[in-house]
C-alpha cells in the first residue's frame, strides 16, 4: 500500500509501484554519483527529484530510461526488470531529456514521425498520431517549418511532444522549462497535469522550488548522489520549523525592546536594517504573543512581515548555501 498525493489528492494505491529502486549505484571510477538511493513511484503520480546541479537527479532517469547502465542495487520499472528487461521498459516509457533531442533541419511533423517510426508506428497510425502531437503542443500551425527556425519555448514542445508519440505509461521529464518564457512554462505546467489527469505517473527532476511545489505530490531532496529526504511537498516544509518575524519598531524603543520577548519562544536579534528579528517553532502564535507584547510595553508596530518556512527553506537546511558549478 502507497500513500500518495497527487494533483492536491490523497490516494491511498494498492497496486504495486510503477517505478521501484533499491539501493541504486553508479560510478564512474572512483567517482560515486548517485550513491545507494531508494524510492518508489505509483501509479498515476508526479514524482520530483529535487537537488542543486550535480546532485545526480539527470543520472537517476537516465539510468532507469535505460540509457545509462548501474553498478550495484536493483530497479524495476513498469514491473520489468531493469537490468535483464530493458527492451520491454523502452516500450512504455517517454523521455525527455534537458538538452533537447529533436532535429532542427527537419520540420516539426518529420521529426515526430522519426522519432514514432523509432517506436514501431507506421502508416495511418503514425500520422494520426504525430496529428495529435501536433495539436497537443500547439504546433499544428508551424507543423512543416524546420524545428531550427522555432522559439525555445516551441522547441521545449516540440522536445516533449516527441517524448509522447508512443503513449507512453511512464513519462520521465529532466528539468523541462529550462530557458523558456513565461507562457511556455505555464503551458508545460498544463499539459503535465493534463498527463497526470489521465493517469500517466511522471518523473519529474528540477531545481526550482515553485515547480515541484505546483506539479509534485511527493519530493525527493537529493545532494551529492544521495536522497537526503523524501515526503509530500507539506511533510518536506515540516521539517523546517523555524519561521521568522520582523518588528519594526521605533528607534529609541529598540535597545529595551528585546528583552519583554525573551520569556517567549523566540530567538530575538536585530536585523541589520534595524528590524527586530524573532526566530520562532510556532510563526501564527508567536505573533500573537508579539502584538500583545508589543501592546502591553507601549512599543508602536511601524512595520511587521511575517516569513513562514517554504521548501525553498527546507532545499537550503539540507543541501547548504554553497554554490554549485
Amino acid at each position: 500500500m502507497q500513500v500518495v498525493r497527487t494533483m492536491g489528492i490523497i490516494k491511498i494505491s494498492m497496486e504495486p509501484p510503477v517505478i521501484d529502486v533499491k539501493n541504486l549505484v553508479k560510478r564512474y571510477g572512483d567517482k560515486t554519483v548517485v550513491a545507494g538511493i531508494t524510492f518508489s513511484v505509483a501509479e498515476g503520480e508526479i514524482f520530483g527529484l529535487l537537488g542543486p546541479n550535480g546532485a545526480g537527479k539527470s543520472t537517476t532517469i537516465s539510468i532507469l530510461s535505460t540509457l545509462l547502465g548501474f553498478d550495484e542495487g536493483e530497479a524495476k520499472v513498469g514491473g520489468l526488470n531493469l537490468k535483464r528487461e530493458k527492451t520491454g521498459i523502452k516500450k512504455i516509457i517517454g523521455f525527455v531529456p534537458q538538452d533537447l533531442a529533436i532535429y532542427p533541419a527537419l520540420s516539426a511533423r518529420d521529426n515526430l514521425s522519426f522519432i514514432g517510426r523509432i517506436y514501431g508506428l507506421s502508416g495511418a497510425v503514425l500520422a494520426g498520431r504525430v496529428n495529435e502531437v501536433l495539436e497537443l503542443t500547439e504546433l499544428t500551425d508551424r507543423a512543416d517549418e524546420p524545428a531550427g527556425n522555432f522559439s525555445g519555448g516551441m522547441k521545449r514542445r516540440l522536445n516533449i511532444g516527441a517524448g509522447l508519440i508512443h503513449k507512453p505509461r511512464i513519462l520521465f521529464l529532466d528539468e523541462p522549462t529550462v530557458g523558456v518564457d513565461p507562457q511556455s512554462r505555464n503551458f508545460i505546467f498544463e499539459h503535465i497535469e493534463r498527463l497526470n489527469e489521465e493517469g500517466m505517473a511522471i518523473v519529474y527532476t528540477t531545481h526550482y522550488m515553485e515547480e515541484a511545489e505546483r506539479l509534485c505530490g511527493r519530493v525527493a531532496i537529493m545532494d551529492g548522489g544521495r536522497i537526503l529526504a523524501i515526503d509530500t511537498v507539506q511533510g518536506l516544509i515540516g521539517l523546517a520549523k523555524d519561521g521568522i518575524i520582523f518588528l519594526g519598531i521605533p528607534s529609541e524603543s529598540t535597545e529595551t525592546a528585546v528583552k519583554p520577548f525573551q520569556p517567549m519562544d523566540v530567538r530575538s536579534t536585530m536585523a541589520p536594517d534595524g528590524r527586530l528579528k524573532l526566530e520562532t517553532h510556532r510563526v501564527d502564535e508567536s505573533l500573537l504573543k508579539v502584538i500583545a507584547v508589543c501592546k502591553e510595553q507601549n512599543i508602536a508596530i511601524l512595520s511587521l512581515e511575517l516569513l513562514k518556512p517554504n521548501l525553498e527553506t527546507v532545499f537550503l537546511h539540507l543541501t547548504g548555501r554553497r554554490l554549485r558549478d
